[in-house]
Parts: structure tokens; C-alpha cells; sequence
């Protein structure tokens, strides 16, 4: 037997997941966790918009494991079925200062007063609108909407820099994707496309399987078509570069013409 309220549960025999089915429940919209206060309450309108608007069942994948599992979207939290390990399911939404860990299969918000310097930040989604200092792993989107200078390292499947953001990256992004609609600054290493729209502008370089920059679009850089992964660290060494230095000398020596070019022969001849 469960709890009347319960949406999901493990099998106490086979450690399997399930959902507990339910003839009439009424679903609440999933509270948002301000950071800095507690969880509130549903309310009123957030009652009356869960019953409008159903709770759906969605995939989530186990950050550790990467066990897949179907789950209310309605829930807060849940246990892998495989590794047994805890997930975070709430929304943050950050309004201050604040810097501790945060791992959730969420969505994180940085509204405009927010300033979040986590060491690490693991989410589903998120949007900044404030400042953000910390690295940043997302399983899905980012968007950038307003100024930001990022000191930390960004990694996530798809990337939007807003019409009004004016982003900087110190550290190389990895992405699957970036759209750029406002202005960046940094190094990007795209698993598919970097497109720059015509209200966009890119200074950095580039590493991607191709790149489409819109008319009125500007891009300043250098770019690598083809390659996934490159670096700072894969440049050529000092030593490889002097010994081509150092053959490319023996080979202008070794030319018995000036200048490598052969002398017209004179008119006495």
C-alpha cells in the first residue's frame, strides 16, 4: 500500500520503478525553489493551472549512470532505479548571491538581481539574465539574455546568446550547438553548427563542423571546419617548430641562386 498522494514508487521486492496510477487526482504545478528562502506553497492560480493543465511524464536521465527512467513531471525529487542515487527534479530560480553546489534535473534562472559563483552547476536548462561566475554543465539549453562575463567553464548542448547580451568567455565552451543573436567574445568548440545571426557578432576562434553567419553578421577569428576537438594545448610545440624553422634555413642556403631565382643570361652571350 502507498500513500494517497504518491505519484511514483520503487518495488520493495525488485527495486523496479513505477508510477502509481490514480482514477481522479488533481496535479499542482511543481514549486520553485528561491534560493535563499524556503519552498512556498502552490498557489491559488498555481492550483487552478494544475488542474487546467495536467502533469506530463518525462524522461530523465541519471547524471551518474545514465540510467533513463519515466517520471511525473509533477515530482520534486526521485531515486534512480539503477545506482540508487538521489535526483533533484526542482527549478531554482536565483535572486541573490549565492554559491553553493547545485545539481538538479531542473531548470535554473538567474533573474537580473541573482549572482551565482557556484564551483559547479549541473541542470537540465537555465537562463541568465544576472551574473554568473561559476562553471555551467546543462544537459539541454542555456540563454544568455543580458551582459554577462563568464569565468568559469560552460559546456551544454545548445547555446543562445540574446539580441540584448554582450557575453564574455574566458575559458574555451563546449557546445553542441550555439546561436548567436548579440555580441561574444571567447573560444568555441561546436560539436555541429555555430550560427551567427545578422544581428550577431563573434571575436574568437572557432572549431566546428560548419558555421553560418546571416548577412549584417560579423565574425573575427580563426576557424576550423571538421575538427571536434581542439585546444591551447594542442598547438604545435616549440621544438617541432624550430626543427621546421631549422630545415626550411638549410633549404635557402642550399639554392646556389640568389633569392631562388635563376640570373637572365647576358646579351654578350
Amino acid at each position: 500500500m502507498e500513500y494517497a498522494a504518491a505519484k511514483n514508487t520503487l518495488c520493495r521486492q525488485c527495486g523496479r520503478h513505477f508510477i502509481v496510477a490514480a482514477a481522479e487526482r488533481v496535479e499542482l504545478a511543481k514549486p520553485v525553489l528561491e534560493v535563499g528562502g524556503v519552498v512556498a506553497a502552490p498557489s491559488l492560480l498555481q492550483r487552478v493551472q494544475g488542474i487546467l493543465h495536467r502533469a506530463r511524464i518525462t524522461s530523465v536521465t541519471c547524471f551518474d549512470c545514465g540510467a533513463v527512467q519515466q517520471i511525473n513531471s509533477a515530482a520534486s525529487s526521485t531515486i534512480c532505479p539503477s545506482c540508487s542515487v538521489h535526483m533533484d527534479l526542482r527549478d531554482y530560480k536565483v535572486n541573490t548571491a549565492f554559491s553553493r553546489a547545485i545539481r538538479t534535473h531542473g531548470r535554473i534562472h538567474v533573474t537580473s538581481a541573482g549572482d551565482l559563483s557556484s564551483s559547479s552547476i549541473v541542470c537540465r536548462s537555465a537562463i541568465i539574465d544576472g551574473k554568473l561566475r561559476g562553471s555551467l554543465q546543462c544537459n539541454e539549453k542555456v540563454e544568455f539574455r543580458a551582459p554577462a562575463k563568464v569565468q568559469g567553464k560552460l559546456s551544454a548542448g545548445e547555446v543562445i546568446i540574446g539580441k540584448k547580451a554582450d557575453v564574455q568567455f574566458f575559458r574555451q565552451i563546449h557546445v553542441g550547438s550555439i546561436e548567436i543573436r548579440g555580441r561574444m567574445s571567447g573560444e568555441i568548440a561546436a560539436e555541429t553548427m555555430v550560427t551567427i545571426r545578422r544581428t550577431g557578432s563573434l571575436e574568437g576562434n572557432v572549431v566546428a563542423r560548419s558555421i553560418n553567419v546571416e548577412r549584417g553578421g560579423t565574425f573575427s577569428g580563426q576557424l576550423m571546419i571538421g575538427q571536434k576537438n581542439w585546444g591551447q594545448a594542442e598547438l604545435i610545440p616549440k621544438s617541432e617548430e624550430r626543427s621546421k624553422a631549422k630545415s626550411a634555413g638549410e633549404s635557402r642556403r642550399e639554392s646556389p641562386e640568389p633569392y631562388g631565382v635563376p640570373a637572365r643570361p647576358s646579351a654578350a652571350a
